[in-house]
């Protein structure tokens, strides 16, 4: 909310907080953001989240009953950019396996024949020697 509505940087822009992480001893407070843009959109936004820092540390020492209050650091969040990466490395993969079996429509439908019409394993005892055994 203060980064919201009480930060006035125009450098701030479209920030997406991902997670925070509190150091045990309660010192540390790291941060985590995203946003959208390209490289130097997110060296603006990094560098306005610096100079809002000591604002944020006082609105929170003035709300939270602390002996100190906490170091806060921004990190920029990569999940979002791995888990992006990841997700378009599957779509090309699919993408490939589709154009394939485009290009070899023969080879798709024999595929698909041998996964449905595969032949049923007998055993070789299940041969008819004459000699049944007696019903019970």
């Amino acid at each position: 909310m203060l980064l919201q509505r009480e930060v006035q940087d125009p450098g701030i822009g479209f920030v997406t907080l991902t997670r925070v992480k509190v150091s045990p001893d309660l010192q540390m407070v790291r941060v985590f953001y995203t946003l959208i843009g390209d490289d130097k959109a997110k060296r603006e936004t990094a560098k306005a989240l610096e100079r809002a820092t000591p604002f944020l540390r006082r609105q929170i020492g003035a709300r939270v009953r602390l002996r100190r209050v906490p170091e806060i650091r921004f990190e920029f969040d990569r999940s979002v950019e791995h888990q992006d990466r990841i997700e378009q490395i599957l779509l090309d993969l699919e993408a490939e396996r589709q154009s394939r079996a485009a290009a070899d429509p023969e080879q798709a439908a024999e595929n698909a024949r041998e996964t449905v019409d595969a032949p049923d394993e007998k055993d070789s005892d299940d041969t008819d020697d004459g000699l049944d055994e007696p019903k019970k």
